[in-house]
């Protein structure tokens, strides 16, 4: 086994919070929740109390439990051994390294729209691939540097979920509320906005990110807790209101996924030289918190691939670190390979800008969602083999709330992989489909290849 490089100790419980705020909290997910219609309100708090919140519990018990460097990674390898840990990381290293692509397309989309630029699907999908390296150097810097972006990510989006609140409110002042919200519409239902309902649960996901870098935490035993329970209220408080912001001031069939949160700043300020340059200002807290996100995620999921990696349970390659500090440059450099030949292929086979991000995200959200079913899994089987062991934190409730944490989260996150893959009124979605399958086969081979020579350099 590789010896251990000494990480230094760095992150603070505040650290946490704003690191998992800037991880969750996307603004992206507002447009494409609200444009499930007004019942996408109520699906966030229901969802809410039958996910969001069993699953924070679950990522604290794990993660001030084994506060281990990897995070899931070593979680799920001290529950069912190290073949299902690397597929797991394998999966969470992956669907980042795919997601980052429809997220910069949507930074694209949204510096087109903020900026006036005109420019084609081809630039955008340059501008996308540029930003995509320039979160691959921020995963080399030292954490001690680095963890400023999604810190400063983290307050932008404060700004800018506070001034998408504060312009409703405004625009509201002086408009009828664009979509009607009575007890009816309010009601959630199985309808044709269900296929967007997938996309809330993925908003709540993430919690155990931070997790990847616990050899840098002063004290995870108590500061994971602490920073899952005050990330966990702000995310939600502030994913309900900028949905209701969303709704009360664009029509649904109006939502535009990628520039729907600038279409409503817009709304709310623009008409004079100080509301459009508040509006300009405001777009971009908005790039900015986009790109953080994008640099919280890839830090959490290369730390956990490279951990895999020293335990010769992925290649090598992505276990390369910078000397000196630690950094994952080698599952850097990796993420953005794949990032960029997924945007090439996939970007030339789109019409939009709107296709190629939910054709990417759709894809992606399949493979981030796999690796919590085994997290949810290693969860249970924890507390069966290893229950003697000191837990600061446990989900209330004994055996039966443990069982009843996990099954609930387990199973909302099968139904969201399901309409990710089968789309209500549309049918299977095949592109997706065979996307996920090729991804998890490409994975398999590297996990066996990884087996294979850790075996023949015993």
């Amino acid at each position: 086994m590789t010896d251990a490089i000494e990480h230094p100790k760095t992150l603070r419980q505040r650290d946490l919070v704003l690191f998992t705020v800037s991880a969750i909290l996307l603004p992206d997910i507002l447009t494409s929740s609200a444009s499930a219609g007004v019942s996408s309100i109520a699906w966030w708090l229901l969802l809410g109390l039958l996910f969001f919140f069993p699953m924070g519990l679950i990522s604290a018990e794990l993660g001030c439990s084994y506060p281990e460097q990897g995070g899931i990674y070593t979680w799920i390898r001290n529950a069912f051994g190290g073949r299902w840990a690397s597929r797991v990381t394998y999966c969470y290293w992956v669907n980042m390294a795919l997601w980052l692509p429809s997220m910069f397309i949507l930074f694209a989309g949204v510096a087109n729209r903020l900026f006036d630029l005109e420019a084609s699907l081809t630039i955008q999908i340059g501008i996308a691939i540029a930003i995509t390296w320039l979160t691959v150097a921020a995963n080399v810097v030292a954490l001690k540097i680095g963890k400023w972006i999604p810190n400063i990510g983290a307050i932008s989006k404060f700004l800018l979920f506070g001034a998408l609140i504060a312009g409703t409110w405004r625009f509201l002042s002086s408009h009828e509320v664009a979509n009607a919200m009575t007890v009816e519409t309010l009601t959630p239902s199985w309808g044709d906005g269900l296929q967007f309902i997938p996309a809330i649960i993925y908003g709540m996901l993430g919690f155990e990110l931070a997790s990847a870098g616990s050899a840098e935490m002063r004290n995870p035993r108590r500061d994971v807790p602490r920073a899952i329970l005050w990330s966990g209220m702000i995310v939600l408080l502030l994913s309900v209101l900028g949905t209701f912001a969303v709704l009360a001031t664009i029509p649904v069939a109006g939502i535009n996924i990628v520039e729907g949160v600038i279409d409503v700043l817009a709304l709310a300020f623009a008409g004079s030289a100080a509301g459009d340059a508040l509006v300009l200002f405001l777009g971009v807290c908005f790039l900015f918190g986009i790109y953080s996100s994008c640099a919280a995620w890839s830090m959490g999921a290369n730390r956990a691939a490279a951990e895999a990696a020293m335990e010769k349970e992925l290649p090598a390659w992505f276990g390369i670190e910078l000397p000196g500090n630690g950094s994952p440059v080698g599952a850097a450099a990796l993420t953005g390979t794949v990032s960029t030949l997924a945007l090439l292929s996939y970007g030339f086979m789109s019409g939009s800008n709107e296709d190629l991000f939910w054709s990417l995200f759709a894809f992606s959200s399949v493979l981030f969602m796999l690796p919590y079913l085994g997290m949810v899994l290693a969860f249970l089987r924890m507390r069966s083999v290893d229950g003697e062991h000191p837990r600061p934190f446990r989900v209330p409730g004994g055996r039966p709330g443990a069982w009843m944490s996990a099954m609930l989260c387990g199973s909302i996150l099968i139904i969201a992989i399901a309409l990710f893959m089968v789309t209500p009124g549309e049918g299977p979605q095949w592109a997706v489909i065979i996307g996920v399958v090729a991804a998890l086969l490409l994975g398999e081979l590297l996990v066996r290849t990884a087996e294979q020579s850790a075996g023949s350099s015993v």
